[in-house]
C-alpha cells in the first residue's frame, strides 16, 4: 500500500512513540480494580447481598493477587518488590477504610439533603473521588508509579473531582456536589475541611522549575471553603475555623476564626 509522505511521516511517529513508552496495564484494568475494591469495602455498592466471610475472603485475596500484576506488569516498578507493595497495601486498607468511614459520617452529618448512608455511598460523587483519592494516596505513599495518578484521574472523569494523589488531606472530608474542584499536588487539607464545587485550591506559578517545591496551599482544620473560590501558591495558609464565602481570590494567608468574602454589587430594576 502507497502512503503519501505525511501519512508515512505519522505512522513513523507513532511507532517510534510505541518503542519509547513505558510498560503500563490498561487504564481500564487499573480502574476496574479500583472500582471493585470500594465495593468490596462497601458492598451497598453492589447489588449482591449474600456476602459470607468465606466469600470476602476470596474477593479479598483476588484483589491483593490482581494489585500484584497489575504492579509486576509495570515495568517502572522494582519487580522484585511488587508483592511487598501489594501486602504493604492491604495491611494499611483498615485505615484507609476507617478514613472512609470519617468521610461518609462528614456528608451524613453535613448535608441536609442527605438522607441515608446507602443514599450517599450509590449516588455522592464527592465520596467516590474521596475514596479513589485514598487509594491511589497511599500508592503513591509507597513510590508507585503512574497508577496513582491514573486512579484520580479516573475519579476525575467520572465524577469532574480533580484530586491529585500526593495531597495530604486529613479526616472528615466534606465535598458536596464537588463538580470542578482542584485540589493541587502539594496542598495540605487539615481534619474536618468541607469543599464545594469550583473551588481551586492552585499554584500560583506553574514554572517548571518550582516542581518539586511546595506551591499549593494549606487549608487547616474545621474550614468551610464555598463555590467558586480559588486559592493559590505554596505560602496561603487558611487558619483554622475560618469561612472562604464564594468566588473569593486568595493568595495571602489569613489567621484562625476568619470570614473571606467576595462582595458584588447587584442592582435589581
Amino acid at each position: 500500500m502507497n502512503l503519501y509522505p505525511l501519512e508515512a511521516k505519522l505512522l513513523d511517529s507513532i511507532i517510534f512513540r510505541q518503542n519509547q513508552q513505558q510498560v503500563v496495564p490498561s487504564n481500564q484494568a487499573i480502574a476496574s480494580w479500583a472500582n471493585n475494591l470500594l465495593n468490596l469495602l462497601f458492598p451497598e455498592r453492589g447489588s449482591s447481598s449474600n456476602y459470607t466471610v468465606e466469600i470476602l475472603k476470596g474477593v479479598f485475596f483476588e484483589l491483593k493477587e490482581e494489585l500484584q500484576l497489575i504492579l509486576k506488569s509495570t515495568k517502572a516498578c522494582n519487580k522484585n518488590h511488587y508483592k511487598e507493595i501489594a501486602d504493604t497495601f492491604f495491611e494499611r486498607l483498615p485505615e484507609i477504610y476507617r478514613k472512609l468511614n470519617t468521610d461518609l459520617s462528614a456528608l451524613v452529618d453535613g448535608d441536609p439533603a442527605a438522607q441515608s448512608e446507602f443514599e450517599i455511598i450509590r449516588c455522592y460523587p464527592g465520596f467516590f473521588a474521596t475514596a479513589m483519592y485514598r487509594f491511589a494516596h497511599e500508592l503513591y505513599l509507597l513510590e508507585v508509579p503512574y497508577i496513582p495518578r491514573i486512579i484520580t484521574e479516573y475519579a476525575h472523569t467520572i465524577t469532574g473531582i480533580d484530586i491529585h494523589p500526593a495531597a495530604k488531606i486529613g479526616e472528615y472530608l466534606y465535598i458536596d456536589h464537588g463538580t470542578g474542584l482542584v485540589i493541587g499536588e502539594t496542598t495540605e487539607i487539615g481534619h474536618h475541611v468541607k469543599l464545594y464545587q469550583g473551588v481551586t485550591l492552585g499554584a500560583l506559578s506553574v514554572d517548571k522549575s518550582k516542581g518539586n517545591t511546595k506551591r499549593h496551599p494549606t487549608i487547616g482544620n474545621y474550614v468551610i471553603i464555598y463555590s467558586g473560590a480559588t486559592i493559590l501558591g505554596g505560602l496561603t495558609v487558611i487558619g483554622d475555623y475560618s469561612l472562604i464565602g464564594g468566588n473569593v481570590w486568595l493568595t495571602v494567608s489569613v489567621p484562625e476564626n476568619s470570614t473571606v468574602y467576595h462582595q458584588a454589587e447587584i442592582k435589581i430594576k
